[in-house]
């Protein structure tokens, strides 16, 4: 270790730095997948229809039926693609194709599509919202309930503006979840998963209950997808309109109105985004995921948007229920007023949480898009400077957050206008990631996991029939949205202009930039990349520390190890884990590998504070989707007997210890148990047991074992007696009783808990999986304690 000199150390003393290339995940199933997907993906389902019908007419639920069944082979594109990069997505695939130039190209028209994914989602669930509080007026005052103050002149209930009072609600709800991602919120799949099982449940209703209405009411379907009924409005004709070509569209005119309609295939990119997390064997779960997600965007989105033709008569369908089509189905189904109210509180809640998580995933997609890119060079390590209190890449939030509600306050709810802008994202970035994979086919001979069919060959040639027809498809219709979506157009181009500039100058300034940094790190640390991390490859003994180190400018939780353990007895590895999660930044090879800016710091900080504790310290940075995960699988690899870590900002020392254990719970086996110590601000700290461990019983309870003891002993029967006998006993008898009368049991510990326990130990009590609170904290931070607590579980 260096001294404490300040001029850079010369390569025989630096300091020897390892990149962990293995990412530590943790794996979901196809169906946790495909609920992440969809809950994207299956927005567009209440919004879709309605727009499409007001760009192309009455015959829009074919093509939005058509849309749906070409997604299949959209899907199929993507997941050739997975099958080559795990988790790539636009970005990875066309720069592996096309260059830098046209990936930067394809990133702009994708985030164009991220941002307006917000705007066009919490404006549809103001929409609905709104729609139902007309509603309920309307019927109020029907009933006679509603005040005087609440009517006009000529006895007519208040009603709110739609489209303003949608924009102020998706204005509100943007404004939240800024401020959640600011600090820092966790993606997970288990959310997504209890919301799509809400939306199922909605949707099989909506469905039954729809079919069963039409076949009572005896409804018609939807005039056919023909040129003849087709009705296209001024603003779905573009810049045709008033030419000469409007009178002969003909097949052009069936490609317009497929074009209008490719909104409701948004949300693709996520599946390129999930795939890496999703378990083994991932190639064949990956095409569980896309076969579910197409089945079940074809079943609710094309099916609700042909049920609203069928149910919905025209007047209120293209008038009242245009941006709120689902609640429209919900108002014309067959049955009391009550239940089809009820039905429609109940379409608005599922929406509400849909609709608003699609602004979340819009935000954490987008953000993660940006921080791949920036990863690569292409923006500075200005954007990616975390947040001083909470960590969180603030700078491209916020950059995010400002045009979405910029773009919110433009389009004054106006839910058309956003719809016909959002659709030029979608189709480029698809178009962009078609083409790619196109030129891969050619390029790369390889065996892929998945091709798309079909694929003939002549001699050696291979021609990717299927792969060609989506390319032409697209493209076809991307052209074709440049001359009839004259907003989506202008605004996109614009758009993806300013992002293309500003990416090709960021890039250049980097370059220049990274020429110097890359020097300097290589002067102060030696990288080592391994695929595996384990006590061996890290060169450290048994019984380590690990120190988890967020804060650089103050690092408490090292400064305490450092304080209480000698380094030539035990080593002490300083871990910073870089989040992998869901739309997150995808980790790069070890010749790509590039630190920002804060990484750098953080490690040159902890060199500093173990320099000025005259010790050594270890660095590691280990990949993950979940930190705790991450802890928890690194102290087992590497055998250390000890995990310390700063008190969280947004959980209390127990919380964080109970997660560590359930972490620790799902490790395989064989696996090792460790103490975890949560270091406040004050450098108090609390000390938690990982995994099974021997419960700390009170003078009281061993006195009763002893009593108890003394007194059966008398019997000569048993007077071999034990005091673990009457423990073992008493635990086998509560297990036994537990499953007979587990309720009265259960009552009656938790009236023991409350009158006996400790209140200052009650929330930490989490011993259900693995980790209890251990030493009060006056005792935790005493000198030798880490050391102690060793001994004493050895013994």
């Amino acid at each position: 270790m260096a001294s404490n000199r300040t001029t850079v150390a010369p390569a025989s003393d630096r300091v020897r730095l390892i990149v962990a290339s293995s990412v530590m995940l943790t794996f979901i199933s196809f169906w946790r997948a495909a609920a992440i997907v969809l809950c994207d993906l299956g927005s567009s389902a209440f919004y879709a229809g309605g727009i499409a019908e007001q760009a192309v007419g009455a015959a829009a639920p074919w093509f939005i039926l058509g849309i749906m069944l070409f997604s299949f082979a959209v899907r199929a594109v993507y997941v050739e693609s997975c099958s080559m990069f795990t988790r790539g997505g636009v970005y990875r695939v066309v720069k592996e194709a096309l260059g830098g130039g046209f990936a930067k190209l394809s990133v702009s028209a994708l985030m164009f599509d991220y941002i307006l994914t917000g705007p066009i989602s919490g404006v549809s669930a103001g929409q609905y919202l709104t729609g139902l509080m007309n509603e309920l007026l309307t019927v109020a005052n029907s009933s006679h309930w509603l005040p005087p103050a609440l009517l006009d002149a000529s006895g007519n209930p208040f009603q709110f503006d739609m489209n303003h009072t949608a924009a102020i609600f998706a204005a509100a709800v943007t404004i939240y979840y800024w401020w959640a991602n600011i600090k820092g919120i966790e993606e997970s799949s288990e959310k997504a998963l209890q919301v799509m099982q809400i939306t199922s449940v909605m949707v099989i209703v909506l469905i039954v209950w729809g079919v069963y209405s039409c076949l009572i009411k005896g409804v018609h379907l939807p005039p056919p997808p023909t040129v003849a009924n087709l009705k296209f409005s001024n603003d779905a004709l573009g810049f045709l309109k008033g030419t000469k070509l409007v009178p002969l569209m003909g097949l052009f005119g069936i490609l317009m109105a497929f074009g209008h309609s490719v909104l409701a295939m948004s949300g693709e990119e996520s599946l390129a985004q999930v795939n890496r997390e999703i378990e083994h064997p991932k190639l064949k779960n990956l095409k569980r995921a896309a076969i579910v997600i197409a089945i079940y965007s074809l079943v609710f989105t094309g099916g609700a948007t042909l049920l609203a033709s069928m149910l919905i008569p025209d007047g209120p369908r293209t008038t009242i229920y245009q941006n709120n089509l689902i609640a429209g189905i919900a108002m014309y189904l067959a049955g009391p007023l009550f239940w089809r109210i009820a039905f429609r509180i109940f379409v608005v809640i599922v929406g509400f949480l849909i609709l608003s998580g699609a602004i979340n995933t819009s935000m954490i997609g987008s953000t993660g898009v940006l921080m791949r890119v920036a990863e690569d060079g292409v923006l500075t390590d200005w954007f990616r400077k975390p947040h001083d209190k909470f960590g969180t890449s603030y700078r491209i939030v916020n950059l995010v957050f400002l045009l979405q509600m910029f773009t919110i306050i433009a389009s004054r709810g106006d839910v058309i206008m956003l719809g016909e802008a959002y659709a030029f994202g979608v189709i480029w970035s698809f178009t962009f990631n078609s083409v790619a994979m196109l030129v891969l086919r050619w390029k790369y001979k390889g065996e892929r996991g998945w091709k798309v069919p079909p694929n003939i060959r002549i001699g050696k040639v291979e021609i990717p029939l299927g792969l060609i027809s989506v390319f032409l498809v697209l493209l076809a219709t991307a052209i074709t949205n440049l001359f009839t979506k004259s907003v989506a157009t202008v605004s996109g181009i614009i758009f993806a202009a300013v992002f293309f500039v500003i990416f090709s100058v960021s890039e250049r300034k980097n370059q220049r930039r990274h020429a110097i940094t890359a020097r300097q790190m290589k002067d102060h640390f030696q990288l080592e990349h391994q695929d595996s991390i384990s006590r061996e490859s890290a060169a450290i003994r048994t019984g380590g520390v690990i120190v988890t180190m967020r804060d650089v400018a103050n690092p408490l939780a090292l400064k305490w190890t450092l304080a209480r353990n000698n380094t030539d007895e035990r080593d002490v590895v300083v871990i910073s884990v870089r989040m992998m999660g869901a739309g997150g930044p995808e980790y790069l090879s070890a010749e790509q590998q590039s630190f920002s800016e804060h990484e750098q710091m953080l490690f040159t900080k902890a060199v500093s504070v173990a320099e000025s504790f005259g010790k050594k310290v270890s660095l590691l940075v280990v990949p993950a989707n979940d930190v705790f995960a991450a802890l928890a699988q690194s102290a087992n690899s590497m055998e250390v007997d000890s995990v310390v870590s700063g008190v969280s900002t947004s959980m209390s020392a127990e919380e964080q210890a109970f997660r560590m254990g359930q972490a620790w719970e799902v490790l395989p086996e064989p696996k090792r148990q460790f103490n975890f110590f949560v270091i406040g601000p004050g450098s108090e700290s609390k000390v938690f047991y990982i995994g099974p461990h021997a419960p700390t019983l009170s003078p009281d309870d061993v006195q009763l074992v002893h009593r108890l003891w003394l007194n059966m002993r008398r019997d000569p029967s048993i007077s071999d007696l034990h005091h673990s006998d009457i423990i073992t006993y008493a635990l086998t008898r509560l297990a036994g009783n537990y499953a007979r009368e587990k309720e009265e049991i259960l009552r009656d510990l938790r009236n023991y808990r409350a009158s006996h326990q400790p209140a200052g130990l009650r929330l930490g009590d989490k011993g259900s999986h693995g980790a209890v609170p251990g030493l009060p904290s006056s005792q935790a931070g005493s000198e030798g304690q880490m050391r102690a607590i060793k001994q004493t579980r050895d013994q």
